[in-house]
């Protein structure tokens, strides 16, 4: 088994009977802890009118999170691009980059398109299985939530009153292009970024599917985190198509995949599958596009009558959560590691207690570094 880093992401999520503010601090605690269990980098999601989650800007609260650690990198897993300029977000990292230089991943993701169409893996899944034993459940269909009146009114707010988002491919070039100083208008003008120009930044692609995002990393050489949390039916797909698209550049000559993952990690598997109690009604809120709730309570959750039609909205998500002890959890994300062939693990929890959040990350990183893995990424 290779070392295999870990990285953490972070929504900021509110718990029931919690307030931002407290999630704001509970997540900056929770990165400088991360930073001493030895995780090599720390991501902020983001996400939109949610009111259980606070991680509405990741380049806000990574100025915050970067003058509270010293050495774990931070970054973004996504900026949405679907709603800004190449310009504002190389600004933003940019000036990031000039306070704490060297420390910054640019995560950036694809947001107000069409999902892109289910396309063939390179990878067998036989019965729901990969040749592996990872279970790769049947997709689930995004539709209905690109549907609903709520994200349609997300994408009103972000968006300026008539502003069509810019063909995401096109934005990547006039990223890389603003950071290497070499963006030019069809007019024939040079645009410079200051601070962002020059900027000491790691660029990622984040991607649920081997479509448009695998492709785009691919084609510029960049890292790609592939979504196994957010979307496990595609996870080998998004990955496979990655790697078939794959171009040697500057920054890498052969390609670079993180695969994340929901994660509860308890001293026993009882304990772990109490803590996890909330997630499946969290994952309902998420997907009847009602916006994420905050996180139940485990009697809080079970208080809730389950439909089949609920059943059926998380079941891929709840199938594929990993709870359970140390080892339990490390054998699966090993597991996982191996079907996706990932060179780095990017691990997501969320519990209703921050201290039992914490202790999870304290609990998996030390079972991971008993297993011999370092936390350093290449």
């Amino acid at each position: 088994m290779p070392d295999i880093p870990l990285g953490v992401l972070d929504l900021v999520p509110l718990s029931s009977g919690s307030t931002a503010p407290e999630a704001l601090r509970n997540s900056i605690e929770l990165a400088r802890r991360a930073e001493e269990f030895g995780y090599t980098r720390y991501w902020f999601a983001e996400h939109h009118l949610n009111p259980g989650v606070a991680g509405t800007s990741p380049a806000v609260v990574l100025a915050l999170t970067a003058s509270a650690t010293s050495s774990i990198r931070l970054g973004s897993g996504a900026v949405q691009l679907g709603h800004r300029t190449a310009l504002s977000t190389v600004e933003e990292f940019g000036l990031l980059d000039a306070l704490h230089p060297g420390r910054f991943d640019l995560g950036l993701g694809r947001s107000g398109g069409r999902p892109s169409p289910p396309l063939p893996s390179a990878t067998p899944v036989v019965d729901g299985r990969a040749p592996n034993g990872l279970r790769i459940p049947p997709r689930f269909s995004f539709e209905r939530l690109l549907g609903s009146p709520r994200i349609a009114l997300q994408r009103k707010l972000l968006l300026l009153p008539k502003a069509e988002s810019q063909e995401y491919g096109e934005q990547i070039d006039d990223v890389l292009a603003l950071l290497a100083g070499t963006y030019r208008s069809p007019e024939g003008v040079d645009a410079h970024v200051v601070p962002g120009e020059g900027a000491d930044l790691e660029l990622w692609i984040l991607g649920s599917s081997g479509g448009t995002s695998a492709e785009v990393a691919g084609r510029n050489g960049l890292r790609f985190a592939a979504n196994y949390h957010v979307s496990p039916a595609s996870v080998l797909e998004a990955a496979d198509g990655y790697r078939a698209a794959f171009q040697p550049s500057d920054v890498l000559d052969k390609p670079y995949v993180s695969v994340s993952a929901d994660v509860v990690v308890a001293e026993d598997d009882e304990t772990a599958r109490e803590l996890a109690t909330g997630y499946g009604l969290w994952v309902r809120s998420i997907r009847t596009a009602e916006g994420a709730i905050k996180f139940p309570t485990p009697d809080e959750a079970r208080a809730h009558i389950w439909t089949d039609e609920d059943r059926e909205l998380v079941q891929d998500r709840i199938d594929t959560q990993f709870v359970g002890s140390p080892a339990r959890v490390a054998d699966q994300l090993e597991q996982l590691q191996e079907a996706v062939g990932a060179d780095e693990l990017l691990i997501t929890t969320i519990t209703h207690d921050h201290t039992d959040r914490v202790r999870s990350y304290e609990l998996l990183a030390e079972e991971w570094r008993r297993r011999g893995h370092s936390s350093q990424s290449s």
